[in-house]
């Protein structure tokens, strides 16, 4: 990203709040050990902070600046990210703000040669995506973060200057208003984003692939009625020879994406009067007549950059600081948030006692592996937005133009959205010989599903803070062996709770109970009489049993906490 630009001082429709410098205990000549330090109070800082302190951890979180960021940035939240916040206690207020969608439209030279829909049934709580604008998400997290004024400590106008990582913890210098301070910690999360300035201290590269291609994104106001989705211009009369993205945002607020050639001047293309008029060809080539207003624009380049380990020590990279991914099918925010819970429920189990220094170790292994995988998902999507050799745009041509008149060409257009990683070549996954019975569900190392118990009750709500076991049964009792099991998972877990389904009332004690009289979670689960499910705590399957097999249940949540296989 190049730094934004404003048509406006003062934004047209986000009134930004500036937050005050307040006096650190350090000043004052104390000297504390901090569980946790978060450099950056992006999205993905503000997630890691509001997970560690769901589960009692504290962490002081530094942001450099006194407000938040400017320009919807990124705006398309996924299904999975809003169960990730409805687990923290915050999707209210996203709920209410965003705006949902199922499908989008590709267009070529002002034809209609595609329209993709999502995935999505009524036993889910959530769309597919949402469209949200950063800042918004950024202050929704803020409030949140609010509400823990004892576990997370928001030091604004607050920046890493110097970093010192050994085997004891992590010595930090802060720059504040007024000079210096020296920050102790026993692990530092970089959340500093892109250009991670911790990165560089450390003296770590990213390492990848430069994608060709320059976009321009702008946010506008007007009012327009064309539904939520998202759409795709190839070779539009507003850009004969690339490509345009179009959003609709809360707010009456546009989004709008357009690739600039290889030909045209990049400085030249972010100049105010420039946007002006590539926005009005834009808009007029949608049918827009109406009045509109410019309200941020920026430059992005499309990437697959990653730092090789996402954990130097007691450093650990999350969100863009670990890497840097293109835009198309909306991964970047979505994968950062993943890091965050991903890194912040090992991270407290360490810090708590529950469990060793070594299950950090699998950050790296389940995070990069969903980062590698984004690489090769949406690299096929940016080599057909912006084709990077003659071979490719032939080839994005000859898809075009036979889309006219043919349907099997057409999902190559597909964006190919962000979904789940599975982590199933995880150390904390445990595939045995009860895997191979299950026809269907949710294997190990997949995400959980969610399913619709009553209007506002889902499946998802019902989980714990820790690990969850999920208990499956037609009988009509909980068999004395799983309340045993239970007890025996609780005693290594403080966290854990234990859930039984079953299509029947049962009698009550030592878990929750929840009523799938309709089998929807049955059948979700592929599950049976006596079906026994290991979830994490980011929701993620440990292992599953057919039956029951409670020494194999209690030995994977030793694995599950980092133990050896």
């Amino acid at each position: 990203m190049r730094p934004a630009g404003r048509a406006e001082l003062d934004s047209l429709y986000f009134d930004y709040p500036e937050y005050e410098w307040e006096r650190p205990c350090e000043l004052d000549g104390k000297t504390p050990l901090h569980p946790v330090v978060i450099a950056g109070a992006g999205p993905v800082g503000l997630t890691a902070a509001i997970a560690l302190a769901r589960r009692g951890i504290a962490s002081v979180l530094l942001e450099k600046k006194n407000t938040l960021n400017d320009g919807s940035r990124a705006i398309c939240v996924s299904r999975y990210s809003y169960e990730t916040l409805q687990q923290l206690g915050l999707h209210k207020p996203f709920v209410a703000k965003g705006l949902g969608w199922t499908h989008g439209q590709c267009y070529y030279r002002g034809e209609t040669v595609h329209r993709f829909e999502m995935p999505h049934s009524e036993q889910e709580r959530f769309l597919p995506m949402y469209n949200i604008q950063q800042q918004y998400i950024e202050q929704f997290l803020v409030d949140k973060a609010s509400e823990y004024p004892d576990l997370i400590d928001l030091r604004w106008q607050s920046e890493v200057t110097g970093v010192q990582s050994s085997d004891q913890g992590v010595e930090l210098n802060v720059r504040y208003p007024g000079g210096e301070y020296a920050l102790r910690a026993q692990y530092l999360l970089a959340a500093d984003g892109g250009k991670s300035p911790i990165r560089k201290m450390l003296d770590l590269r990213l390492n990848g692939e430069n994608l060709p291609g320059n976009y321009v994104i702008a946010d506008i106001r007007m009012e327009h009625d064309f539904p939520t989705e998202r759409r795709s211009f190839f070779e539009s009369a507003a850009n004969p020879n690339a490509t345009i993205l179009v959003h609709r945002e809360p707010d009456n607020i546009w989004r709008i994406d357009w690739q600039i050639l290889d030909s045209e001047d990049p400085d030249a293309a972010i100049e105010e009067g420039t946007i002006r008029q590539r926005v009005q060809a834009i808009l007029a080539m949608i049918g827009h007549d109406g009045p509109w207003e410019l309200e941020w624009w920026s430059m992005y380049t499309a990437n697959t950059l990653c730092l090789d380990d996402y954990k130097h020590g007691r450093v650990l990279f999350i969100g863009d600081a670990a890497h840097i991914v293109p835009i198309f099918g909306v991964r970047g925010l979505n994968n950062g948030f993943a890091d965050a819970v991903n890194v912040a429920w090992k991270l407290a189990y360490v810090l708590d006692g529950g469990a060793g220094e070594k299950l950090l170790d699998s950050y790296t292994q389940e995070r990069r592996g969903a980062t590698l995988d984004v690489f090769l998902n949406a690299g096929k999507s940016s080599r057909f937005m912006t084709p990077p050799t003659r071979g490719y745009a032939l080839m994005r041509k000859a898809v075009l133009e036979l889309s006219l008149s043919e349907e099997f060409t057409r999902p190559f257009a597909d964006p190919r959205q962000v979904l789940p990683y599975t982590y199933k070549e995880s150390p904390l996954t445990i595939e045995h010989t009860q895997e191979q019975a299950f026809t269907g569900g949710c294997p190990a190392g997949s995400a959980a599903i969610n399913r619709r118990l009553s209007t506002d009750d889902f499946l998802l709500d019902h989980l714990g803070a820790g690990f969850t076991g999920l208990y499956f049964t037609t009988q009509d009792a909980v068999p004395d062996a799983v309340l045993n099991l239970f007890c025996e998972l609780g005693a290594s877990d403080k966290h854990f709770k234990a859930v039984v389904v079953s299509r029947n009332e049962l009698p009550r004690g030592g878990y929750e109970f929840i009523l799938d009289a309709q089998s929807s979670i049955f059948s979700g689960y592929a599950a049976q009489d006596d079906t026994f499910y290991l979830l994490r705590p980011d929701r993620h399957i440990a292992a599953r049993w057919r039956t029951t097999e409670p020494t194999q249940v209690t030995g994977a949540l030793r694995i599950a906490l980092g133990e050896i296989k």
